[in-house]
């Protein structure tokens, strides 16, 4: 996008090396005289019609846009540093010559990219595409935006307006006459070409404290804080007829949902945690996953009734509609023996129970792999006559229960919501109900579109609203930063080109042949190592 910008610029100055410039009211400024590019790639439209505002406000208050492109000047400059340096350290990382962390390069990834979902083996959907563009034009225009203000505030006029489509991406450019840029104090070029990156800058700091922001400026329309809302469950989501649009997600393993960022944290935790534990019990031998684990305080009478013996190498001999658990041995459970004799064991066999999922979750919780449970005094134990029981689970495999409210008139007062605790509760009331998933619950997790924010009232198409403005607020977020900070990168085409030029030239002690050649190095480098950078982070 700011590549198209930069080589337009300077062919406008190249065109123009022995003109003046041109009274922004003359027929030969106007768009009638603009040639219009068309190809299968790219194709533009330039017009003039906003020149003369924007000269005439950048003109009126060009010493309060001095001070302000002044202060983007400085971050210009550190970002410029600061992201080469990112680059180099991944260069250093590739040579071994530093150690290598994961979690800041993820993290740098992120900012840089903005593309999260796709980062982690999600695709993009639709929806997503059409936040991007939107994201993008949002993006820049603000950054097109500052390089005209700036220009406009030191007195430089602006030759012409486009806006472009590059392929599938929108964009927009500015054109003015580089040459009075470079012919103007070198503070004056650098304002100028650094005014974009500093724009977008400021634009990732608005949508932030927007976001931050956002409860308080939606709270007299919507709460939040109470649940997260589904808006939609496609039909390839392993969810579909368990949920429907309108219900509240209020708790995953005893655990509140509050909004639906701690919905795919909490997933993602318990995922992680699974796999730490199966990892341990395949190191040990142990196929039954004994500690750490979710169960349920069984009756010692339901428990013969289920009982079935059976080799460790044969989880699958439950019924269909029936799952498979094993008991839970730990030091401080007091419970009675089920039965097992120590021939069993030696020879490789153990008591499983096939018993019915929705049954289970209605009894007491026991074990130490509830999520905050354990904070309520929760263990191993159980009454005298009952058995904690854990569902076997694969590798891969994980069981969360998941708790959920119906958004009827009744169940939206605060004084009806029934506590996360209490399943068999929800169940008499129909104000929602508790059921079990076992399966990959990060991919179950993102499967389901929901939201933070619920409508006090008014149609249920104004649920969607929160999401959607949620959403452009994050991508523009993310777009804004990568374009700020890849502009900030020295290569050629752009404003990292322009701005390391603009500060060589204050080194005065060497000649212009010279300065040209080390700007024509420090861009060749920063194209090969932020090449490498960029491909060692998108991998």
């Amino acid at each position: 996008m700011e590549m198209e910008t930069r080589r337009i610029r300077r062919f406008v100055s190249h065109q123009r090396r022995n003109n003046t410039l041109l009274p922004l009211q003359t027929p030969s400024s106007s768009s009638n005289h603009l040639s219009n590019t068309i190809s299968f790639f790219y194709c533009d439209y330039k017009f003039t019609s906003f020149n003369k505002p924007l000269f005439n406000f950048g003109r009126k208050y060009s010493n309060f846009f001095r001070l302000w492109f002044s202060i983007g000047l400085g971050f210009a400059l550190s970002a410029m540093l600061g992201v080469t340096l990112i680059m180099l350290w991944e260069l250093a990382i590739a040579l071994n010559l530093c150690g290598e962390s994961n979690e800041i390069r993820s993290l740098i990834s992120e900012l840089l990219f903005g593309f999260p979902n796709l980062l982690s083996g999600f695709t993009l959907s639709f929806a997503d595409a059409g936040y991007i563009c939107i994201s993008t034009i949002i993006s820049v225009f603000l950054h097109e935006f500052g390089h005209a203000l700036a220009a406009a505030s030191e007195g430089i006029q602006i030759e012409y307006i486009a806006i472009f489509m590059a392929v599938l991406f929108p964009g927009a450019l500015v054109a003015f006459n580089d040459e009075l840029v470079q012919a103007s104090q070198h503070l004056t070029a650098l304002r100028v070409y650094s005014a974009g990156i500093w724009h977008n800058a400021v634009c990732c700091a608005a949508c932030g404290l927007t976001l931050f922001l956002l409860p308080l400026l939606l709270f007299p329309l919507y709460s939040s804080g109470h649940g997260a809302m589904v808006l939609d469950v496609p039909p390839t989501s392993p969810l579909f007829g368990y949920l429907a649009p309108g219900d509240v997600i209020i708790s995953v393993d005893n655990v509140p949902i509050r909004n639906a960022q701690e919905w795919l944290k909490l997933n993602t935790l318990t995922y992680d945690t699974q796999l730490k534990n199966v990892n341990i019990s395949q190191h040990t031998g142990d196929l039954g996953v004994l500690n750490n684990r979710k169960g349920y305080c069984v009756p010692s009478l339901v428990m013969e009734a289920s009982k079935i013996t059976e080799l460790l190498e044969n989880q699958h001999v439950c019924p269909r509609e029936l799952s498979t658990f094993v008991k839970i041995s730990c030091s401080d459970n007091i419970t009675l023996d089920d039965g097992q004799s120590e021939t069993d064991l030696s020879n490789g066999r153990r008591n499983i129970y096939c018993l019915n999922a929705k049954d289970v979750v209605k009894l007491d919780k026991c074990g130490d792999g509830w999520g905050l449970a354990t904070s309520k005094g929760s263990s191993c134990s159980c009454s005298q006559d009952e058995f904690c029981l854990a569902p076997v689970q694969e590798p891969g495999m994980v069981w969360v229960e998941i708790t959920y409210s119906s958004l009827s008139h009744e169940c939206l007062h605060e004084e009806n919501r029934l506590p996360v605790s209490n399943s068999s509760d929800l169940e008499e009331t129909n104000c929602g109900a508790t059921f079990i998933f076992a399966g990959d619950v990060i991919s179950m997790a993102h499967s389901i579109h929901l939201t933070s924010y619920q409508p006090r009232w008014g149609p249920n198409i104004v649920a969607y609203f929160p999401n959607f403005l949620e959403r452009i607020l994050i991508w523009t977020f993310h777009v804004s930063l990568a374009l700020a900070l890849l502009n900030g990168l020295p290569v050629y085409f752009l404003d990292g080109e322009s701005i390391l030029e603009a500060t060589l030239s204050h080194f005065t002690s060497l000649s212009p042949r010279k300065r040209k050649k080390v700007l024509r190095l420090c861009l060749l480098c920063g194209l090969l190592v932020s090449i490498f950078g960029l491909f060692r982070l998108l991998l």
